[in-house]
């Protein structure tokens, strides 16, 4: 018996099991009942393309994996992870009743629309914090720009935090705010 898994891998992800082959297929909307249980599964990519959250509607509680962690914020990994896509994951999971959130790292986390808004802000801050000092180059790699972004995070933690930042430059390519020369890996205001 194989064990259960969110959704299949997308095409060019490098991080995740090609190999796994599981029992069922869970997608958006999904429900897994048991005698005691109903689960809802809730596509929310961002972290990952394939990620899931589970809503067990008896318990009001929603089970979030690594969309939401207790202690830190998740980091997002371009190009399987998408910052457009979790901050739309995260106001998804405002349409949803729950008043606990057992995330898959840290312990349990109450007023959870508060926690939501919180990261979501977080996130938006640190987008517009992208902006800001992007505006003292020219043009800038990511390695060099994380030093200026994340100056309220420990140093060591940069090779990590840049993929983060990049996620962020990325959505702000996507929104045409700035722009990519992909040759030199070089970012810039438009």
């Amino acid at each position: 018996r194989q064990p259960l898994m969110g959704r299949l891998v997308e095409k060019d992800d490098t991080l995740q099991d090609k190999t796994f082959k599981p029992e069922r297929v869970l997608g958006h909307g999904d429900l897994i009942e048991t005698a005691e249980y109903t689960i809802e599964s809730i596509h929310t990519p961002g972290h990952a393309s394939n990620h899931l959250c589970f809503l067990i509607r008896e318990e009001k509680a929603m089970l979030t994996g690594d969309h939401i962690m207790n202690g830190s914020t998740v980091v997002i990994a371009h190009p399987d992870g998408s910052m457009k896509d979790y901050l739309n994951s995260l106001a998804l999971l405002r349409k949803y009743s729950f008043n606990k959130i057992w995330p898959g790292h840290g312990g349990f986390l109450e007023d959870p629309m508060a926690v939501v808004d919180w990261i979501i802000n977080h996130r938006l801050e640190r987008e517009q914090k992208v902006i800001s000092k992007l505006k003292n180059f020219s043009s800038v790699t990511s390695e060099e720009l994380v030093k200026s972004v994340y100056d309220d995070v420990d140093s060591k933690l940069h090779p990590i935090a840049v993929w983060s930042l990049e996620a962020h430059l990325y959505k702000l390519l996507d929104d045409k705010m700035i722009a990519l020369d992909k040759n030199q890996k070089i970012w810039s205001l438009i």
